[in-house]
């Protein structure tokens, strides 16, 4: 595919821009928020010429274009700068503490939503065309729509209402109970307890991930729902779907060929949508005190901590090209009928 690779020189050229826009916006929307990184970490009675020091030192005193050309170029160096609060930790090094534990919750979510979203859509569908039931496929179609809808916060609250509130089955906050944490060799706690065979802390951080997972999935999956009901419903009209029903084949095997064809659109969305959880995840995080990517993101707009603001933008911006450009890829390859 020699298309491809112009395709895909196309595309990275065309990211970098939009997260020059992306980061310019930032930027300048933090520094009109009003607040100080520096006041914030030192408190309001500290003398004037601490301050001044420390603004000094984290360049803060320097004009702001010269502090946009100073971040830039740093961006261009694959340095993503220094938090200007708590010690002045590397931020490349702040994002990796915390972005294990927002993968992991959106690996657990996206499964949930998958499996949630591909049986509705796939029934709904099938049973509209096969055994005529309309009002079957109805209910799918609102729960896509209802689901699509939900507030994760309140979906969220409700759940640790009713799991762990009223029966007191399951943890609602946290990521794993306290002393249970595997020894860090991926920052996935499920995958460092089953490589380190600590069952004990497998279970706690599966039970840890059953409700935020399912609040985010489940809001997820109504867009699977009305995609791969969609996609069934048009493959179900096509021709050789016909020829496959005239010949007598078996419903399933009926079932699994039009699943088959309306595959593509389907893995692109889920590609799509797999980047959005992880850009996204901010209010179930904060909902069950997740302490992930959301959680640190809201945390450091409060104390108008600039560069770390900055270069999570730019990390969750990379991510997303990424992975829809991978999406791309896949989709070229899956599908020889597509060209770039």
């Amino acid at each position: 595919m020699p298309g491809l690779g112009r395709f895909i020189v196309a595309r990275v050229l065309l990211a970098i821009p939009t997260i020059l826009i992306l980061l310019t916006i930032v930027f300048i929307v933090m520094r009109l928020i009003p607040g100080n990184p520096i006041l914030a970490m030192v408190g309001m009675k500290a003398p004037p010429e601490y301050v001044e020091e420390l603004m000094h030192k984290a360049g803060l005193d320097k004009p702001l274009y010269i502090q946009y050309i100073d971040y830039l170029s740093g961006i261009f160096r694959g340095d993503l700068g220094r938090s200007l609060i708590w010690g002045r930790r590397p931020v490349i090094a702040e994002i990796m503490d915390h972005f294990p534990a927002t993968l992991e919750l959106t690996i657990f979510a996206f499964i949930i939503a998958v499996i949630l979203g591909t049986t509705t859509g796939v029934f709904g569908s099938s049973l509209r065309v096969i055994k005529g039931w309309r009002k079957f496929d109805s209910l799918m179609r609102i729960y896509g729509i209802i689901s699509w809808t939900l507030f994760i916060p309140w979906i969220g609250m409700l759940l640790q209402l009713i799991f762990g509130v009223w029966l007191r089955v399951l943890p609602v906050a946290g990521r794993i109970d306290p002393g249970l944490e595997p020894p860090r060799i991926t920052g996935l706690y499920v995958i460092d307890s089953i490589i380190t065979q600590r069952w004990d802390s497998l279970v706690s951080a599966l039970r840890h991930l059953v409700l935020p997972s399912i609040t985010l999935g489940l809001v997820i999956s109504g867009a699977f729902t009305r995609i791969v009901r969609n996609n069934m419903i048009e493959i179900f009209k096509q021709d050789f779907m016909m020829t496959y029903k005239a010949v007598g084949v078996s419903t399933w095997k009926f079932i699994s060929a039009a699943f088959r064809n309306a595959f593509i659109p389907i893995m692109t969305i889920m590609g799509l949508q797999f980047a959005y959880l992880l850009a996204g995840a901010v209010l179930t995080e904060t909902t069950f005190s997740w302490p992930g990517m959301g959680t640190f993101l809201v945390e450091r707009i409060t104390y108008a901590d600039y560069t770390t603001v900055q270069g999570t933008v730019v990390f969750f911006a990379i991510i997303v090209v990424t992975i829809n450009l991978i999406v791309d890829i896949v989709y070229a390859f899956i599908d020889p009928r597509i060209r770039y």
